[in-house]
């Protein structure tokens, strides 16, 4: 009798810790909750770049577009974590298709020009490559479990043009230049993102010039040229 009330007992004890803690006899995972979870922390985007500030008769021809991704480092800043503060490091290419020529013969210095309408040209564009330091404040409707919600990031990027180049192509003449004193190589941009889901629009807008002081053109106009990128922009875990 001793026996068979500890066996009962026992039997007893694992039916009830089997139910506590045993697997969901439908085989479905439990959800675990992550309290400390963080947003949005890869992202790529996709753009088209305009020009603003620019000389007398200058044109975009063709599409001039930007592809730019990297990782951002989300920090929240309040106990429900749909606010925090983002900065991340990325890159950044980008190509313009103007009707700016820049030019350099042998050992002159690079020069600008705006091409005659009349002219048989064959390619000319201007190409960036960047290195990106986003640094965004991140407001958005997440939470541990809703990974589909609005969002609303701005900020400023940080950016150092790390290689550049300058293609040009007619039936008589190429131009194929990697190096522009003028260039302002470090780059400041005010940012805004948002959207919901995966899809979000994005704006970009330059602080600064491509080109120094020191880039006019032969007519003696400051060449600028000052980007303003519309895209849209994917962020993933």
């Amino acid at each position: 009798m001793r026996w068979f009330l500890i066996i009962s007992i026992v039997f007893s004890s694992s039916l009830h810790a089997q139910r506590d803690n045993g697997p969901d006899p439908n085989g479905a995972i439990p959800n675990v909750i992550d309290s400390l979870y963080r947003e949005d922390q890869f992202y790529l985007g996709l753009s088209f770049n305009l020009i603003n500030n620019e000389p007398a008769n200058f044109t975009q021809n063709g599409f001039s577009g930007g592809l730019h991704l990297g990782f951002i480092r989300d920090m929240p800043i309040n106990k429900r974590r749909n606010k925090a503060i983002g900065i991340g490091i990325g890159w950044s290419t980008n190509t313009y298709n103007t009707n700016l020529l820049i030019s350099q013969e042998s050992d002159q210095d690079v020069a600008f020009a705006i091409i005659d309408d009349n002219a048989q040209v064959l390619k000319n564009r201007f190409n960036t490559n960047i290195v990106e330091i986003p640094i965004q404040y991140r407001w958005r409707t997440s939470t541990a479990t809703d990974y589909s919600f609005w969002r609303i990031y701005t900020g400023i990027k940080l950016g150092y043009i790390f290689q550049h180049r300058a293609t040009f192509e007619s039936d008589d003449v190429n131009y194929n230049i990697t190096d522009i004193p003028q260039l302002n190589r470090f780059r400041y941009a005010a940012t805004l993102t948002l959207g919901n889901g995966s899809f979000n629009a994005f704006v970009q807008y330059n602080l600064n010039t491509l080109f120094n002081d020191d880039a006019i053109t032969i007519d003696g106009e400051a060449v600028n040229l000052q980007p303003i990128k519309f895209g849209i922009e994917f962020y993933f875990l």
